[in-house]
């Protein structure tokens, strides 16, 4: 493979134009949704009070491990589409990665509006806070809908319609986003801290000894929860053909957006502490509970400040998401290997607008269905057909294509992936239901590759027809 294909230009109307500042900015936009702030509570109460922080730390470590492997990945096949591009490199295009990156965007098709959606439901429950009856079923003849799914969904259509413009216009409103989320999360750490100050001091509330047994199930469940948090420290991978100077701008972005992220993450942790006491348990069903902490220290002006900027930051996770993910289907339609009608670019914003408005109409229809678990489907799912797929690819290609052009190399390797592949083992062994999940994942893939096969057949393509590497 020449030097040039590492760096394909074939989606010439998608230009390079992020640079290593806005590159760190998408990923902390997807990275601090509304996720840490409905989660915290629980991962506080799975993990206990003193184990809590390591949760997020080791959390940290996975994401820095698994960070690596896109980091080296990213650099060497900077495209747009980012996992599907990096399956079909790694695995032939014409061979066994042909099978595997239609896989991939399948599952896709389930985990990305999931995770849009997922967003826009959790900034519909701080909504509540402004508008008590939100949560009612507007039709008496539905009421499996409530008030909140119709608030979700329109925010969905929102930042589609805000999306639907060239990159240079959604960079800059992507830099207002970002400071609307920096204030949420100082104004949780400064409303906990002086929370405690006014009982008497920050200390670490009374808990039970726990067993050893018991305390690494509560900390393998919190590390799931976390890890979900930290997802999207990849998300430039999805802009791989936008990133000027990719070699170096896309592992910088990935490594500086986990490290500054976990600092948030541990301080905000430490922060609610003293705050909880006893009331963990109880605390933590409750999604607005970083708000009630502000209303606590400040009054009720500050809660209502808190709740809104949580609002505005579930708005921008959602934003950064489908900006993101709306790459995948576009990549994969350009390649022929999914519907060619997303292929399609604006030819006035330069952007994949169908893609676009396609992903955000599905996340807009999952806005309506109950998404109890979707922490659990989607980190079962993802780990399973995503990312080891690339721990075991970075290791392949080592091993396979000595001689590939590496802008970036892993340090310690092969450590990084090993590490990230037995963090992520842990956390799926050892939480609840764990087979349950891996089921969902299954049938997911299963049927993912029973349609290639059809389509395989049909094309001629691989294993029917003839590979051409």
């Amino acid at each position: 493979m020449s030097s040039s294909s590492l760096h394909p230009e074939n989606a010439a109307s998608l230009h390079r134009r992020i640079g290593l500042g806005s590159a760190v900015l998408f990923n902390m936009l997807e990275m601090i949704g509304v996720g840490p702030f409905i989660t915290l509570p629980l991962v506080i109460a799975a993990a206990g009070f003193r184990l809590s922080a390591w949760a997020w730390l080791l959390g940290a470590a996975i994401a820095v491990a698994d960070g690596l492997v896109w980091a080296e990945l990213g650099a060497m096949f900077p495209r747009a589409g980012g996992s599907y591009a990096f399956l079909r490199e790694i695995y032939g295009p014409k061979r066994a990665g042909n099978w595997l990156g239609f896989l991939y965007v399948w599952q896709l098709s389930f985990s990305a509006p999931l995770s849009i959606a997922s967003g826009c439901i959790g900034l519909a429950s701080f909504l509540g806070w402004f508008w008590p009856g939100l949560d009612r079923a507007p039709f008496a003849a539905l009421p499996m809908l409530h008030g909140s799914n119709f608030a979700a969904a329109a925010a969905c259509l929102l930042v589609t319609a805000l999306l639907y413009r060239n990159l240079r216009s959604v960079t800059r409103l992507a830099w207002v986003l970002f400071a609307g989320v920096m204030a949420a999360l100082v104004g949780v750490i400064v409303s906990g801290f002086a929370g405690a100050a006014m009982h008497g001091g920050w200390h670490m509330p009374a808990s039970p000894t726990l067993s050893a047994g018991l305390a690494i199930h509560g900390l393998a469940q919190a590390m799931l929860i976390a890890t979900y948090d930290y997802w999207g420290y990849y998300n430039i991978c999805f802009l791989g053909s936008e990133v000027k100077r990719p070699e170096k701008t896309i592992p910088r972005a990935i490594l500086l957006s986990v490290v500054i992220v976990a600092g948030f993450y541990v301080l905000m942790n430490m922060a609610v502490l003293p705050l909880l006491g006893a009331a963990t348990s109880h605390s933590a069903v409750r999604g607005q509970l970083v708000a009630d902490i502000a209303r606590t220290a400040f009054g009720p002006w500050a809660g209502a400040l808190i709740a809104a900027l949580i609002v505005w930051t579930a708005f921008s996770s959602v934003f950064s998401l489908l900006l993101g993910y709306s790459r995948v289907p576009y990549a994969a339609a350009r390649d022929g290997n999914y519907f060619r009608f997303l292929a399609a670019v604006h030819p006035k914003h330069d952007i994949p607008h169908r893609s676009l408005v396609a992903l955000g109409l599905v996340a807009s229809a999952f806005c309506f269905l109950s998404l109890q678990q979707v922490i659990t489907l989607l980190v079962v799912t993802r780990i399973l057909l995503q990312f080891f797929l690339q721990h075991i690819g970075v290791l392949w290609l080592r091993y396979k294509r000595p001689e590939l052009v590496r802008p970036f190399r892993i340090p310690l390797f092969p450590l990084p992936p090993l590490l990230a592949i037995a963090g992520f083992l842990f956390i799926l062994v050892n939480r609840d239901k764990a087979i349950d999940g891996l089921l969902v994942a299954a049938a997911i893939a299963l049927v993912g590759t029973a349609l290639y096969l059809v389509r395989a057949r049909k094309l001629g393509e691989w294993p029917f027809g003839k590979s051409r590497d």
